[in-house]
C-alpha cells in the first residue's frame, strides 16, 4: 500500500525546526522516481470521479507533487506563494499562525471564476495555510475541489479544521 511505502521512505528529524518537533522529511521520497510516480498515481486514482480544473500547490513542498499531479490530470498548475514571490499582479490573503501572521498570494489570472481548484500540499498539520488558500481561492471566484496531502499529522487536528470546508480530503499517509 502507498501509505506504507511513504512511511518507509520518510525520515524523522528530531528537534527541527525547533526543540520538541519531529520533522517528517519527505525528501527521501524524491530520490525514488517509482515511488514519486506511485504517489501521483494514488492521488489520480482518488480523484478520478472528481472535477478538478486546476491544481494549486502551496509553497514550497506543495509544488513537488502538485505539478506532477496537475500534468497527470491534464489541468493547469498554479503556485500559491509567500508574499513577494510572484512577479505579476496578485491577490493576497493574510492569516494567523500560532506565532504571528503570514501572507500568501496567487496571480490574479491563476484561474477563471467558477473553476474547481484542488489545493495541494505535502503535509497537513494544523490546516491554517490551506484554509487561507481556500479563502483566497473563493474570494477570487474559484470553487474548492478538495484538498490533497502526501502526509497528515492527525494529532494536530488539521483534518478536523478543514473537514467542514470539503468532503474531498486526501491524505496518503497519516501519523
Amino acid at each position: 500500500m502507498i501509505d506504507q511505502q511513504i512511511k518507509a521512505a520518510i525520515r524523522d528529524i528530531p528537534d527541527f525546526p525547533k526543540p520538541g518537533i519531529i520533522f517528517k522529511d519527505i525528501t527521501p521520497i524524491l530520490k525514488d522516481p517509482k515511488l514519486c510516480d506511485a504517489v501521483v498515481d494514488a492521488f489520480v486514482q482518488q480523484l478520478k470521479n472528481k472535477r478538478v480544473d486546476v491544481v494549486a500547490g502551496i509553497e514550497s513542498r506543495g509544488f513537488l507533487f502538485g505539478l506532477s499531479l496537475a500534468c497527470k490530470l491534464g489541468v493547469p498548475f498554479v503556485p500559491v506563494r509567500k508574499a513577494g514571490k510572484l512577479p505579476y499582479s496578485v491577490n493576497t490573503k493574510k492569516y494567523e499562525l500560532e506565532y504571528g501572521t503570514a501572507t500568501i498570494e496567487l496571480h490574479t489570472d491563476a484561474f477563471e471564476p467558477g473553476q474547481h481548484v484542488l489545493i495541494h500540499d505535502d503535509l497537513l498539520a494544523t490546516g491554517g495555510t490551506v484554509t487561507a488558500a481556500r479563502e483566497l481561492i473563493e474570494e477570487m471566484g474559484g470553487k474548492v475541489a478538495g484538498f490533497s496531502f502526501v502526509v497528515g499529522l492527525s494529532f494536530l487536528n488539521g483534518r478536523d479544521k478543514i473537514a467542514p470546508l470539503s468532503d474531498n480530503i486526501i491524505v496518503l499517509a497519516e501519523y
